[in-house]
């Protein structure tokens, strides 16, 4: 006996929407970041028909705004920003992806994304770097502190042995090789960056006060 056709129980726009990435960013600077691609997977056993909307559309071309995925596959969709100005700088714009099945008109699910464009990769990477450095300051900060409480709860007899644990591997941290060392014994995940080894010095040039102060 043939069983009646699948009906869909979603309501419209309960549909969960699976689209990678969330986020667009483009570079003024940098022409390779001009073209992006989503790409919408469909997860379900029904195919999907798409619809690619965008709050300003005079700023994009969206190649293949409206299409179809089928059932347990993919498709990309290519965005192209053609309006590179300073005037567009840091402006967020919107992209709201709907689905729906094929047979139905109502979209079962959307998911917005986000559009940047900022003026210079360079200038995002030096942020980047510069919220690095802030962290591993904020990281020796925290040892100081803790270093300090530990030096007021000594005693006079000698160093604690929190202290002492901490200076140890601090040592063996300087020890081992930096980042980028081809010729070395020791296995690359124990390899560790310039920046952290410049922490743990700074850490064990704190213990060394710790100890000779006791």
């Amino acid at each position: 006996m043939q069983q009646p056709p699948r009906q869909l129980e979603l309501g419209e726009g309960n549909l969960p929407v699976f689209v990678f990435p969330t986020e667009l960013i483009f570079y003024a600077d940098d022409q390779s970041t001009h073209k992006q691609v989503l790409t919408l997977y469909n997860p379900y056993e029904f195919a999907l028909k798409f619809k690619v909307l965008c709050t300003t559309p005079n700023k994009y071309v969206v190649v293949d705004a409206a299409g179809a995925v089928k059932p347990q596959c993919c498709v990309d969709i290519v965005i192209r920003h053609r309006d590179v100005r300073p005037c567009h700088y840091d402006v967020i714009d919107k992209f709201r992806l709907q689905v729906s099945e094929q047979s139905q008109r109502k979209a079962l699910g959307r998911k917005e994304i986000i559009a940047t464009l900022l003026p210079s990769a360079k200038e995002q990477r030096k942020e980047e770097e510069e919220k690095r450095i802030k962290e591993h300051l904020a990281e020796s900060v925290f040892f100081e502190q803790m270093l300090s409480q530990t030096e007021n709860r000594a005693v006079s007899s000698g160093p604690s042995l929190l202290t002492v644990f901490l200076g140890i591997v601090c040592i063996a941290a300087l020890m081992l090789p930096t980042l980028g060392e081809v010729e070395s014994l020791v296995p690359h995940y124990f390899h560790l960056s310039v920046n952290q080894k410049l922490v743990a010095a700074y850490v064990l040039g704190l213990i060394t006060m710790v100890i000779l102060r006791i």
